[in-house]
Order: C-alpha cells, then sequence, then structure tokens
C-alpha cells in the first residue's frame, strides 16, 4: 500500500480547516501477535499520515515470528515509535487493553490499528477534523474495508453527527451497524482513560459493547469515506466470531445489556422475543448441519449466561422445521445434549 508524502502539522491542519494553533495529538496503538507478514504495511499506514501530530505504541505479545525485529526496524528509524513488549503472552483482547493503556498522557485522542490492517493516508486527518469541530463526539468511524467489500453503509451522508441515542435505538431497531471494529474507530482518549479495563475481556465482541456504553452520553462522528481496512486472518477474533457464528449471541448479550437504555419497554420486549425467536431458529438449523462441540459449548454457554438456554424450546423449534424425519431428529438433540454430536 502506499500513501502521498508526509507534510507538516502545520500544513494538514490548514488543509482540514483546523485551528492551526493547536493540533491535538492521537495516540496510536498497535497490538501484535505473530504479525511479521502485515506488520510492516500496517506501520507504513501510520508513519504515511498526511496528519503528523501523531505517536505510536507498537505493543509486541510474545511473537515468534519476526515481529519484534520488524517493530523495532521502525522504531530505530522514526521517533515517534516506541516498543513495548509483554513480559507473558496475553490473550487478544487482554493484549487491547493492554496497547490502550500506553497512550501519551497529553493526547487528546487514540486510535487502535490492529497489525494484520492499516489505515488511509487521510484517516488521522478526516477523524481528528471532525472530532474538533464537534466537541459532543466521543468517538468517529468511517467506511471501512473489509477484505474487498466495503462496509459501514447506513448513515445518511449528509450527516456527519449522530445523536449517540438515535444511533443506538437505530442500531437495535433497524440492524444499522456503524461501527466496525476498534481498527475503525477514532476515540476520544479521555474517555479511554476513565474505562478502564476499556474493553470486556470476557465479550468477543467488546468493541461493539463499548459504542453502546459511550453513545449514552456522547455523540457519534462519521466520516462518510472509506478510511480503514480489515483484513480476514486465520485465528484472529474476527475470524473466530465468523467460525463461531456469533452474531446471534452478541446481538442478545447487547440487547438485554443495553436495550433498556434505548427502547422503550414494549419495543424491548418485542425485540428481545424476535431476538430469542431467530436465535433458537438459527441454532434448530445448525443441528442439521452437525455443528462441533466448540460451536454448542459456546452458544449453550452464552445463553446460560443471558436468558437461560432451553431444551425445550430448542426442540420444538426444530421438531417442527424437520417433523418429517423425527427419528433423526430425537437422535441429534440427544447427541448434542450429551456431548457426542459431530
Amino acid at each position: 500500500m502506499s500513501g502521498p508524502e508526509s507534510g507538516t502539522a502545520l500544513a494538514v491542519a490548514e488543509g482540514y480547516g483546523m485551528n492551526t494553533t493547536s493540533t491535538p495529538l492521537v495516540s496510536v496503538v498497535v497490538p501484535v501477535h505473530q504479525g511479521a507478514g502485515t506488520l510492516a504495511e500496517c506501520l507504513e499506514s501510520i508513519v504515511n499520515q498526511t496528519y503528523q501530530h501523531w505517536d505510536c505504541a507498537i505493543v509486541e505479545n510474545s511473537s515468534t515470528d519476526g515481529s519484534l525485529d520488524i517493530s523495532r526496524q521502525f522504531a530505530a528509524q522514526e521517533p515517534r515509535i516506541r516498543v513495548v513488549e509483554n513480559r507473558t503472552f496475553l490473550p487478544a483482547l487482554a493484549n487491547h487493553n493492554a496497547a490502550l493503556r500506553q497512550i501519551s498522557p497529553d493526547c487528546k485522542y487514540c486510535k487502535v490499528v490492529f497489525a494484520d490492517d492499516w489505515i488511509y493516508p487521510d484517516c488521522l486527518g478526516e477523524m481528528v477534523a471532525l472530532a474538533e469541530q464537534h466537541p459532543s463526539v466521543g468517538f468517529v468511524g468511517a467506511y471501512w474495508r473489509h477484505g474487498s467489500q466495503i462496509a459501514g453503509l447506513g448513515l445518511e451522508p449528509s450527516t456527519t453527527v449522530f445523536a449517540g441515542r438515535d444511533v443506538g435505538r437505530r442500531h437495535f431497531l433497524e440492524s444499522l451497524y456503524a461501527f466496525g471494529s476498534a481498527n475503525s474507530l477514532l476515540y476520544r482518549a479521555d474517555l479511554v482513560r476513565a474505562r478502564q479495563p476499556f474493553f470486556d475481556e470476557s465479550n468477543i465482541h467488546a468493541d461493539t459493547e463499548v459504542c453502546f456504553d459511550l453513545l449514552k452520553s456522547c455523540d457519534f462522528g462519521f466520516v462518510h469515506k472509506t478510511l480503514t481496512f480489515t483484513r480476514i486472518r486465520a485465528g484472529s477474533l474476527t475470524a473466530r466470531s465468523t467460525e463461531l457464528q456469533t452474531y446471534f449471541a452478541s446481538t442478545l448479550r447487547a440487547l438485554l445489556a443495553h436495550g433498556r437504555d434505548y427502547l422503550t419497554p414494549e419495543e424491548f420486549d418485542r425485540l428481545l422475543e424476535r431476538r430469542l425467536s431467530d436465535y433458537y431458529q438459527f441454532l434448530s438449523a445448525s443441528l442439521l448441519r452437525g455443528r462441533n462441540r466448540a460451536f454448542w459449548a459456546y452458544h449453550k454457554a452464552q445463553l446460560d449466561a443471558t436468558t437461560g438456554f432451553s431444551w425445550a424450546r430448542l426442540g420444538a423449534v426444530f421438531l417442527k422445521s424437520a417433523a418429517q424425519k423425527p427419528a433423526a431428529v430425537l437422535k441429534r438433540l440427544r447427541g448434542v445434549k450429551h456431548g457426542t454430536a459431530a
């Protein structure tokens, strides 16, 4: 990936219509584990930002593939980059939290850039400009490239600042999803410092959960340009989410945790029943597909932690959808219940 030559902070501030007497510092954090194949591209995208008032902490998480050497090479060439080595290996979300604890005490904004991913040259400039113009904004998003697809569509192109509670309501009622991952967002640093740990390490969709919390007290800014790239990589949280099909569990968990803050009681009750109905329909179809034990362990644990897993409800949905094969249905149900299904 290539970008334009870097300009001075003053020139960039003028170009984005910002106050030229003060260009806020952006702390960029790069959590990395076994990222040698993509890390250089990621770091080049940071160095090549048109907005130049940034610093960067690479948080190296016990890699054995040369990631540390690449990190040190960039730090040796660029004084705004430093390398932090974890003493022991951390799970992914714990490492993301460790990275955010490395933001500068002087920064006004912070940006996560995952080692698998990269950002377009005008990413920081565009996001900072919007945030500076609208102090009510707590975090800023934009369209993101997800593999070969452009995602984040759905917000009105004529508007760049959206009331936080309206975005939350639309997420639940219209299935609007404009956040992406942490790689897609710029956060106001005071909000990150006030929430420790920033991400709930028990939730694979902790980045979305954070958004719901922030939207209760601040607005959402959105740049209608493609500013970030997300790569699909085996072993990543995104790949793990796809493998386990976590969508139904995550939407149910988000609704139960935050839905009452954005919806009327009637809206909440209707949506909860719809979410549960959709979830059990999905699980019923999954029985016929022969999902593995990890899949069932995940979904049973998720339901047990929220509304409680109901074999009776799953069986009723399954029997209704596969009434022509009752013997096969019962065999499959018994196999999943006792952990013997494939």
